[in-house]
């Protein structure tokens, strides 16, 4: 019986930390494999199999690096020479400022657009060609336009980062119950009043939901914006190593962003989950 309960609770405590066994489980797997590709593991391994065919699965440093050596290029980067936090704090600069722009002006257009047909008539053709076109098609221009220092980053950041917040605000309007909008009319609300208590609350988990596509959309704006010609930022670090073959810092910036962006991402999505009885019943 003690045995029983035993199982129970340990089957609940496995349910309740299920995602987070899983996922811990499947990047320690992946970690191995890796680390097994520059030290030979593998080769050694099937070199009874495949005879010198298997040394194929042995890659020099050079090429993929390996999860130690990552590690301790990231120490040696973060704690013990600090280079890579001048870059983080640039690129953060501009990733702050893009990102804060999308919002400044996502959410406004996507929710006057969902909320005003004739509005959402003139935006929605250059709403639809903008989510059409790879953003980074217009990268050559900006470099014209303003060059390639910061404003052109943040501009970069912008453009990938606002279209997921507008469609999905326009969206949102769009998924509100009517009968609530036609209840609050009756009883002679505002506007302002309706937008805000009827209108805001219902689009929020829609709204943060684009949000969290925005964060990552922005992290590529950062990698893009400091590869093409910038001479600071984690993008322009990963360009510089990679064009020395330095694999190991390459990836120490490139999982920098990883971190950052899964970081922003899972806030988000808790903020999420927090306003989502805000939303209308369908």
């Amino acid at each position: 019986m003690r045995a029983e309960r035993n199982m129970r609770a340990e089957r609940s405590c496995y349910l309740l930390h299920e995602r987070a066994i899983l996922g811990a489980a499947m990047v320690i797997l992946f970690l191995l494999a890796w680390e097994g590709l520059e030290r030979g593991w593998w080769a050694d391994l099937l070199h009874p199999l495949l005879g010198a065919a298997a040394e194929r699965f042995k890659l020099k440093p050079i090429f993929v690096s390996s999860p130690t050596l990552v590690a301790q290029a990231a120490f040696r980067m973060f704690f013990v020479t600090g280079e890579i936090w001048r870059d983080l704090g640039w690129s953060a600069i501009g990733y702050v400022l893009g990102l804060v722009l999308a919002i400044a002006v996502g959410i406004p257009l996507g929710l006057a657009a969902g909320w005003y047909r004739r509005f959402s008539y003139a935006v929605a053709p250059f709403l639809s060609a903008l989510n059409a076109t790879p953003q980074v098609a217009f990268l050559p221009l900006i470099v014209v336009w303003i060059g390639t220092g910061l404003g052109a980053r943040i501009l970069v950041i912008f453009l990938l980062a606002v279209l997921p917040i507008a469609i999905n605000a326009h969206a949102a309007v769009r998924t509100i119950d009517p009968r609530l909008v036609k209840v609050a009319a009756s009883f002679g609300a505002s506007d302002w009043r309706l937008f805000r208590t009827v209108i805001l609350p219902g689009s929020l988990p829609l709204v943060l939901a684009g949000l969290r596509l925005a964060v990552g959309r922005g992290m590529i704006g950062v990698v893009v914006g400091e590869i093409y010609g910038s001479a600071s930022g984690i993008g322009a670090m990963i360009n510089q190593a990679g064009a020395r073959f330095q694999t190991d810092k390459v990836f120490v910036g490139v999982l920098t962003i990883v971190a950052v962006g899964v970081i922003l991402a899972e806030v988000v999505q808790r903020i999420e989950r927090r306003v989502e009885i805000w939303r209308p019943p369908a």
